[in-house]
């Protein structure tokens, strides 16, 4: 009987770029059923590959016991019993690249993130569409023997939504319209006074379901359910895998350049996404969404955008760039997609 071919898939963080490698991995899994599939990321993750088969989750503490030169030793270690046959890395950082040296296996293929290309798009040298992440992270496969078709994508079923979950939700028959409104860098998030503005009138008509995290942004979000109709924050109320299930149920997810747009794209939702100062063309735009589902700031306004990949620089001037989208715009884009 032959023997299983074993890849290894790295990718340790962030949430966005982890959602990004489902679709990717889902379609891995299905074109070659034959191989085994680990991917080594955090443990938080863990749900996010939930439901794809032929692969398993090799949870990395690298604030634990995978910590710095000699825990990424232990950690090989412990992935070299699987003889791996391939390795993926499909997030090339310093982390990754010491964790190579130690394992056993003669076939790597990292990804190439495009870093020239992209600096020529931030510096205005060039403004057209670079390669989507996910095509990056389907390049690696190819390299190492297996191409992977992205173009006819399958999606899970929508999960069930457990009692707990269902009550904080509400059962009345309307459309569930997922707003989440925050992001890592300020450029990127539209404005909050505008976002209520949104979810004032949505609310009318849709169950506004809220995402977020942390402290400071549950505070907000629970201000926001105390204020309008229709509308409920589960941030801090429910686990990863809760949450997911809600993603799933959604009839709309409108999100910033963020995590969240790539939770729900990896699981075939429609995803509207509002653009601060990064912008589609580097290649982060969620899966499988139509380029009219991505709402841009004013380019004449705000001419330097992108000012940078992550959104985490820009001028002081650029900070409420996606302000200068209406509200009118967003609600009627839900509107149409709904």
């Amino acid at each position: 009987m032959a023997k299983p071919l074993n890849i290894l898939v790295l990718r340790l963080s962030a949430m966005g770029d982890v959602a990004m490698t489902v679709p990717v991995l889902r379609a891995l899994a299905q074109q070659y059923p034959e191989l085994k599939i680990t991917v080594v990321t955090r443990a938080f993750f863990v749900p996010v590959f939930r439901g794809i088969d032929n692969l398993t989750v090799y949870p990395a503490e690298v604030k634990a016991k995978h910590k710095g030169v000699l825990g990424l030793y232990k950690l090989a270690q412990e992935l070299n019993q699987n003889n791996f046959c391939f390795v993926a890395d499909l997030h090339n950082v310093l982390r990754t690249k010491i964790l190579k040296r130690f394992l056993h296996c003669k076939r790597f293929v990292s990804i190439d993130k495009g870093r020239k290309e992209k600096k020529q798009l931030i510096s205005g040298k060039r403004f057209e569409p670079l390669k989507t992440t996910h095509e990056r992270y389907a390049d690696v496969f190819a390299a190492l023997g297996f191409p992977i078709d992205l173009l006819e994508p399958t999606f899970p079923e929508k999960a069930h939504i457990n009692s707990k979950t269902q009550a904080l939700i509400g059962g009345q028959p309307q459309k569930l319209i997922g707003i989440a409104p925050f992001a890592a860098h300020e450029g990127k998030m539209y404005p909050l006074h505008l976002t209520k503005k949104v979810i004032e009138v949505l609310s009318e008509d849709y169950k506004i379901v809220l995402f977020g995290g942390g402290k400071k942004e549950i505070a907000v979000l629970n201000a926001i359910e105390a204020t309008y109709k229709n509308t409920v924050n589960l941030a801090g109320k429910l686990s990863f895998d809760e949450e997911l299930d809600v993603l799933s149920n959604l009839d709309v997810m409108l999100s910033m350049d963020s995590g969240n747009a790539h939770l729900a794209a990896m699981l075939g939702v429609k995803t509207v996404t509002i653009w601060g100062v990064t912008h589609p063309y580097a290649g982060f735009a969620p899966f499988n969404q139509p380029q009219h589902h991505a709402l841009l700031a004013n380019r004449e306004q705000f001419p330097l955008i992108p000012t940078s990949v992550y959104g985490n620089k820009h001028p002081e001037s650029y900070k409420q760039a996606a302000g200068s989208i209406a509200p009118e715009t967003v609600i009627a884009k839900i509107r149409e997609v709904v």
